[in-house]
């Protein structure tokens, strides 16, 4: 206590004492700026809530992999039925969560590049190699594709399981969930999960667990999509379960007369209307230099004085023949065969 009370005393008043020691800890000195910023008008940016159920678990022969079906922006449903399993390899399959167009794109990316390496090395793709392609592509953009990924395939070294973070960090585990309703999903694999499983009791363990998902993640719905793969191949088990179908569906349809969302403006802009700038640009042909004085010189207009300097002069007359005054007639020819004038007269002449 004698030190830390001299030491003190021995600073300066106006520093803090955190700061003269070179301590951590937090900082608020952006509390006041966001505070003027929001009396501006200026909206804080909001964190993307996304919602989706993807799991995954090894049994004996192979991996199970699941996900639910619902696709959502911010609160409402936008699609019911979406598929969240992806392909990789014939032997190599991702389930995504997040948004929905990176872990499109990302998934597509690393399919692309592990074709192109089955192709040069000639071998079937292992999934240690797809899981470092992931984690070094989600890790270049430090976590701002939004992409949470569960990672399955079977290869020369049997089955393996694997979870990639939108940061890049990865796990390699038996029974793995991700999402916003992977607590529940996990609550049932921990409770329910054992070694050496058939692909039966796995299938319905996953089913299980994608279904508390539905049940207790409000960003989870739809129906229950399973995926499994062994050395045998892959076997797509689409809508295997369906719990919040429709119960009521009017006959025939419905149908909705014409006029029934009216419409509040309405304006018309014909293209004759719309400025048309038509700029033609000459590009050098092959074997061409381009010239940019020849070109400029083409582009700007010769002065008078130029003309003059440049200008012909008239060619003298042949030697014996008089200079003509009046208009020069050459002779005609006709234009679709036939005899020219000349020709005629020399034929005459004959």
């Amino acid at each position: 206590l004698f030190l830390a009370v001299s030491a003190a005393a021995m600073l300066p008043s106006s520093a803090p004492l955190h700061e003269a020691l070179g301590l951590g800890g937090f900082n608020f000195d952006n509390t006041r700026r966001n505070q003027v910023l929001g009396a501006q008008g200026v909206a804080a940016p909001r964190v993307k809530k996304t919602g989706t159920t993807i799991v995954g678990v090894v049994y004996k022969d192979g991996v199970v992999l699941g996900a639910d079906t619902r696709a959502t922006e911010g609160e409402t449903v936008c699609d019911k039925n979406c598929e969240k399993i992806h392909y990789i390899a014939d032997n190599i399959w991702c389930c995504g969560a997040g948004t929905s167009a990176d872990t499109e794109a990302t998934t597509q990316l690393v399919s692309s590049q592990i074709e192109l390496h089955r192709l040069a090395t000639g071998k079937a793709p292992r999934t240690i190699t797809a899981l470092t392609m992931l984690k070094r592509k989600l890790f270049q953009y430090q976590g701002n594709i939004s992409a949470a990924l569960v990672l399955g395939g079977f290869d020369c070294n049997g089955p393996s399981l694997y979870t990639v973070y939108p940061h890049g960090s990865t796990d390699s585990l038996p029974y793995v969930t991700m999402g916003s309703g992977s607590l529940a999903a996990m609550a049932v694999f921990e409770a329910e999960y054992k070694d050496a499983m058939s692909v039966e009791e796995a299938k319905a363990l996953v089913q299980a667990a994608i279904m508390s998902g539905i049940n207790n993640d409000l960003g989870s719905g739809g129906s229950v999509d399973m995926l499994v793969i062994n050395k045998d191949g892959n076997t797509v088990l689409r809508n295997v379960v369906r719990p919040n179908e429709r119960k009521f569906r009017k006959a025939g349809g419905y149908s909705f007369p014409k006029g029934t969302a009216k419409v509040l403006t309405q304006t018309f802009t014909p293209l004759s209307s719309l400025p048309i700038d038509v700029t033609t640009t000459r590009s050098p042909a092959a074997m061409e230099v381009d010239d940019p004085a020849a070109a400029r010189a083409k582009e700007e207009p010769p002065s008078p004085r130029a003309s003059a300097e440049v200008a012909p002069s008239p060619l003298p007359p042949p030697v014996g023949l008089a200079p003509c005054a009046g208009r020069v007639r050459t002779p005609r020819t006709r234009a679709r065969g036939g005899l020219g004038l000349g020709q005629a007269e020399a034929a005459r002449e004959l």
